[in-house]
């Protein structure tokens, strides 16, 4: 076996196991633009109106600053076959939801829509939310008022910004996919 096999193969067994980190910064200039960088790559992305912000809170648009864990992927199926990822996967259903009232036992966490609930729809009719990784953003402790429905997802065709997500082409977020395991590391800022 020559050296080239020896690094194919390496290459290869590298592709096989989830990334051990990921990162987001903020593009120079602009506040609201940045970059991920994965596994050797780097893509454009879109953060939240207000940036990157260490003191997150509920409704500033900020993207929080800090080191999470990927939770689980959420995803459209009946627009998408099941990507590849090292994540659990859930489908999104009609009444899926996400809480983002900090007076509600259910701040940040999925809920169903009903009558008497509401919440951020994950069932949406444009793109943005066919593929959503969950992070771990205000979550154990959750913390009223610190920050709801921070997610990876799907960007807008002008990249404009989000309420504090960071989002990305699709083409992006499945390779991004195919390598983060819940033990990924995102570092953000």
């Amino acid at each position: 076996m020559g050296s080239c096999d020896i690094s194919n193969t390496y290459r290869t067994n590298q592709r096989d196991r989830p990334l051990s980190a990921i990162s987001i910064r903020a593009a120079a200039g602009d506040p609201c633009r940045g970059w991920l960088t994965a596994g050797g790559q780097t893509v454009p992305v879109a953060l939240g109106r207000g940036g990157i912000r260490a003191n997150k809170r509920e409704g500033d648009g900020g993207t929080p600053k800090g080191i999470f864990r990927p939770r689980q992927l959420w995803w459209r199926a009946d627009r998408h076959p099941r990507p590849p990822t090292f994540l659990p996967v859930r489908a999104i259903g009609p009444e899926d939801a996400w809480c983002e009232d900090p007076s509600s036992r259910h701040y940040n966490q999925p809920i169903r829509r009903d009558r008497t609930r509401g919440g951020d729809r994950l069932r949406r009719d444009d793109h943005l939310y066919d593929f959503i990784v969950e992070i771990d953003h205000n979550s154990a402790p959750r913390v009223a008022g610190r920050g709801s429905a921070v997610f990876l997802h799907l960007a807008r065709e002008n990249f404009g910004p989000t309420a504090g997500c960071v989002s990305m082409t699709q083409s992006a977020m499945l390779r991004l996919l195919a390598r983060l395991g819940p033990e990924t590391k995102i570092v953000i800022g």
